[in-house]
């Protein structure tokens, strides 16, 4: 079988940060998808399964609560890997135009206090793998190591 794109990407050169995985035709729009890498593959630990749970209700409820991506958000989940998140969203985007919502978006989960979104029985199939404690250490981790100091390695797939 053919591999599919981002199977061709360089797991070995690729570095922490926001890269465009792929743009598909959804009817008469187009779907960015955003390879939202925390960890550098293979060379570093990934994600701890709770904290990326906890990210995922986080990331996932910020979003689509934000005023002004709220309605292109498409869905924001963990990649298999462990090593980062997708985001899907509506519209033909480049890795620079959500640098600022993604700085917003890791500054709500570095902070936050509280219940966790979505973390009960009747709304997860898996609410007891949760760890705000970590992922609120990710989430800072990401933020200061990455986002506020990103650059053009950081926005473009090896």
């Amino acid at each position: 079988m053919k591999k599919i794109p981002s199977f061709t990407i360089d797991h070995d050169k690729l570095l922490r940060g926001i890269y465009v995985s792929r743009k598909d035709s959804v009817g008469d729009d187009t779907v960015t998808t955003f390879d939202i890498r925390m960890k550098e593959p293979n060379r570093e630990p990934a994600l701890h399964q709770g904290a990326l749970h906890t990210i995922e209700h986080l990331a996932a409820t910020f979003l689509r609560n934000d005023e002004e991506w709220q309605d292109r958000i498409v869905y924001w989940g963990p990649m298999g890997c462990l090593t980062g998140n997708y985001l899907l969203v509506k519209g033909d985007l480049e890795s620079k135009d959500i640098v600022d919502l993604m700085k917003r978006t890791f500054r709500f989960i570095a902070n936050y206090d509280g219940d966790i979104p979505g973390a009960a029985p009747k709304d997860c199939g898996n609410y007891l793998l949760q760890d705000l404690p970590m992922a609120r250490y990710e989430a800072k981790k990401y933020l200061t190591e990455v986002l506020e100091v990103i650059k053009e390695e950081n926005l473009i797939y090896p």
